[in-house]
């Protein structure tokens, strides 16, 4: 349970970020709450569109091609998080295996690193320059609440395409890094808290009823990654097929255990006590990313 619950932590927080599966978009909180709500998953990929697109523009501007990276559909692009109980999707997607093998055939064809390739050494320099500053980009820095320190380099087109969205991509970073780093402080108590324990429990009594006796989320789908490369390329249809078949008992066991709800109420509530600390770098965080969503909208189109 306790390496299950590590996942947990990582993966099903609408609170912070706002990626947990299904089609609300809401973050654990009433309507009234006058803070600023996280973006859902379809809103964060808006942006990330929105993003590629500035940077399209820039980098043209400077005399380079530069190729936007749409190569899934909207639904193809849901992020399946620890908990997963939307059933229609699971009928078709399963876990996302094909998926996710799509998008590995997307990225290993990427036609900015072909381009880029291909370009004299003077122009690779150049190239990378304008995408992001190059060697003598400047480094934003940002502290994570468990301890340590992350960075990264800005400059050039990134930075220019994510000023025009955020205002300022050192805020940006620092309390992005903040927001979604928070459950390191209260992961332990996630993983012991007492309500989740026993929906976890609760989903995987329903598991067995259904003839797959898993202890987890994350047990059900590691085994079926095991099955499928087992089965290998020759028998694929029938490795997804049982994907879906687990897929589907999962999301259903986890709505008729409302593990979803609880989960996220769980976290919501270790997240709310550190608001003293962190609230407003948290708020601010959605703060700058409802900003970007705004902005996003009139900038490009949401993915078919």
């Amino acid at each position: 349970m306790r390496r299950v619950l590590v996942s947990l932590c990582a993966v099903v927080a609408a609170v912070t970020t706002g990626c947990a599966g299904g089609t609300d978009d809401g973050d654990g909180r009433a309507p009234q709450d006058p803070r600023p709500r996280a973006l859902t998953w379809q809103q964060e990929l808006r942006v990330a569109d929105a993003q590629q697109r500035l940077t399209k523009q820039c980098m043209e501007r400077r005399g380079f091609t530069y190729r936007e990276d749409r190569g899934l559909t909207l639904e193809e692009s849901r992020p399946v998080r620890y908990v997963q109980d939307d059933v229609a999707w699971a009928r078709t997607y399963g876990y996302g295996g094909r998926i996710e093998a799509k998008s590995l055939r997307v990225h290993e064809r990427n036609p900015n690193g072909t381009y880029r390739q291909d370009l004299s050494p003077s122009r690779r320099v150049a190239f990378d320059t304008a995408l992001d500053g190059g060697d003598g980009a400047r480094m934003l820095t940002a502290s994570l609440p468990g301890g340590g320190e992350t960075r990264k380099r800005v400059g050039g087109c990134t930075e220019e395409a994510e000023r025009a969205l955020y205002g300022d991509p050192a805020e940006w970073y620092r309390t992005g890094k903040i927001a979604t780093g928070l459950n390191a402080l209260y992961g332990k108590e996630l993983m012991e808290d007492r309500r989740l324990t026993a929906a976890v429990r609760a989903w995987s009594r329903c598991m067995k009823k259904a003839g797959l006796p898993y202890e987890d989320p994350q047990a059900a789908r590691e085994a079926v990654r095991v099955d499928t490369g087992r089965l290998g390329a020759a028998r694929a249809d029938e490795a997804f097929a049982a994907e879906r078949r687990t897929a589907v008992a999962d999301a259903t066991c986890a709505r008729e255990t409302s593990l979803r709800a609880v989960a996220t109420a769980r976290e919501t509530y270790y997240l709310d006590r550190l608001r003293d600390r962190f609230g407003k770098d948290i708020d601010t965080y959605r703060h700058l990313g409802r900003r970007a969503y705004d902005r996003a909208v009139r900038i490009v189109p949401e993915r078919d």
